[in-house]
Order: structure tokens, then C-alpha cells, then sequence
């Protein structure tokens, strides 16, 4: 069995397992014992080999595509009301990254990956995308932005800040060297604040994710 996977369309990630051959299987079987069995129970036997046979394909190699990208998890915060979406992106051969989109309430912002994980004076906390120790992925380059960020007040060595709204953090990385699906942790830090009040930080939580192994992934 194969799995298609729809491939990325703006900023709604999808993965849409599409079985490939089932109706002729199941004709085939049908008739075959069309003849030794009562008519009533030919619709609960198709349903019954419907089911098994997609239960098969949802275990099949995930198929991950050159050019596609995978939802791994999708939540808000419930101490913070930060929303965030995390996927896998497979833009071209060879290159696998993570991408984390944080979505602040509306009029906050978040700190730059580059803040010190105390912040400066106790100040705020970065943003930040990263791999437990233990992780069955591997990183392999820098964290990088979708926005730049800038220095807040005129201390010169203030914190520094994102525009209010959005920021994409992405991380390249190797995939574990299995087939298969893989059970694997990502760990967030992130903090919103406005220029009166913050909301409760989020420090080193670990989102379980499922990610297909590198011996799975279709070049």
C-alpha cells in the first residue's frame, strides 16, 4: 500500500492519507464468495474489509513527499492564549526542517530566540524551538525567524522584541535512521507581553509529535 500526501497550501499544513486499490479488492473478494454467502451479509463483510484495509494503509510508509509538509501538532495554551501549529517540511530532497508558528493574543508580542532564557533582568523569555536530549530527531543548522526583532526602550542592552503578531521559528533536522512512524518530543519556550503586562511564560514544554522515519520518506 501507498499514501498521498497533500502537499502544503499557505498556512493550513495538511496530510490526507488517500487509499490507493481498495474498491477492486474488495469487488474481487465479494465475488468470490458471493455464491456460499447470504445476500444480507455481503454489505457487513464489505464494511468489515474496508476497514481492515485502511487500517493497513494508515501504518504504511508515511510518503512524505519532495515538496510537502506534515501537521505535528496544533494547540492554544491555555495559561497564555499563544497559539501554536507546529509541522514538518520536506522542501526538496535531502532537507527536512521543523516550523513552529506562535500567534500571540491580539496586541501582544513575543521575544526574540535570541533572549537569554532568563531574560535580560528578569525580563521577558526568547522564543524558542528545540530538540530534548533525547530526541530521535537530530538537529543540524541554526534556528532561524520569519520576522526580525527589535530593541525595546532605550537601555542599550534592553530585550529584544518581535512585531506584535505571528513568528515562524524553523529548525533543519535529520529524521531517525527507521521506517516507519516515530513517537518524538519537540520542546517551546515562548512568553507574550504587551508594553503594560506579560502573560505566564512557557518554559521547555514538550509537545509529543509522531514523525515518519527517513527510511519511510519518498525522495
Amino acid at each position: 500500500m501507498h499514501l498521498r500526501f497533500t502537499r502544503d497550501s499557505g498556512n493550513n499544513p495538511s496530510m490526507t492519507p488517500r487509499p490507493i486499490g481498495h474498491p477492486w479488492i474488495i469487488e474481487v473478494l465479494l465475488l468470490a464468495i458471493g455464491s456460499i454467502v447470504p445476500k444480507r451479509f455481503i454489505n457487513i463483510l464489505e464494511f468489515f474489509l474496508l476497514l481492515v484495509l485502511l487500517s493497513v494503509s494508515s501504518v504504511s510508509q508515511p510518503g512524505l513527499g519532495s515538496g510537502g509538509s506534515l501537521l505535528l501538532a496544533s494547540y492554544t495554551d491555555p495559561t497564555n492564549k499563544v497559539a501554536v501549529s507546529i509541522k514538518l517540511t520536506h522542501p526538496k530532497q535531502g532537507l527536512f526542517f521543523l516550523e513552529a508558528t506562535f500567534i500571540p493574543p491580539s496586541g501582544y508580542h513575543l521575544y526574540s530566540k535570541d533572549l537569554p532564557r532568563n531574560g535580560i533582568n528578569g525580563q521577558g523569555r526568547p522564543t524558542l524551538l528545540e530538540l530534548p536530549s533525547n530526541s530521535r530527531m537530530q538537529s543540524i543548522g541554526a534556528l532561524t525567524e520569519s520576522v526580525g526583532s527589535d530593541m525595546v526602550g532605550d537601555e542599550p542592552d534592553g530585550p529584544l522584541v518581535y512585531p506584535a503578531g505571528p513568528v515562524t521559528l524553523t529548525l533543519p533536522i535529520k529524521l531517525p535512521r527507521t521506517s516507519g512512524w516515530v513517537n518524538d518530543q519537540i520542546s517551546l519556550t515562548y512568553m507574550a507581553c504587551t508594553a503594560l503586562s506579560c502573560k505566564v511564560p512557557t518554559m521547555a514544554k514538550l509537545i509529543p509529535v509522531r514523525v515518519p522515519g527517513a527510511f519511510s520518506v519518498v525522495p
